[in-house]
């Protein structure tokens, strides 16, 4: 399977949290408290990150597919960086990134 990858920065995580999990009808699919959220729909790889200073604006753009090698990162002709990773490979980043503070699942939407 291939999802395109968008991340953002925000200004409040909880509360872009909670509309943004109404806006795509999932819940996050991991979260790092006061940090980041991941979100996985059917096509769609979302995550966020609480930088007030730059909410609303892209960080990066990508693509989640099975068959990806590792973890890449590019840059196209205007400065875009895009990212590609494997589900698993997205999933052993977060907490090498952000620590053990990562929760997973059902817990990360409460």
């Amino acid at each position: 399977m291939r999802r395109f990858h968008i991340a953002i920065a925000v200004a409040d995580l909880k509360e872009s949290i909670a509309d943004y999990s109404q806006r795509l009808g999932v819940a996050p699919t991991a979260v790092v408290p006061g940090k980041y959220a991941l979100f996985r729909t059917e096509t769609l790889n979302f995550s966020i990150n609480e930088m007030p200073a730059r909410a609303g604006q892209l960080r990066h753009l990508g693509f989640e597919d099975d068959a990806a090698k590792g973890f890449s990162s590019t840059h196209d002709i205007n400065g875009i960086e895009w990212e590609l990773f494997s589900p698993a490979d997205q999933d052993a980043k977060i907490p090498e990134v952000y620590g053990d503070t990562v929760v997973w699942g059902r817990r990360a939407a409460e």
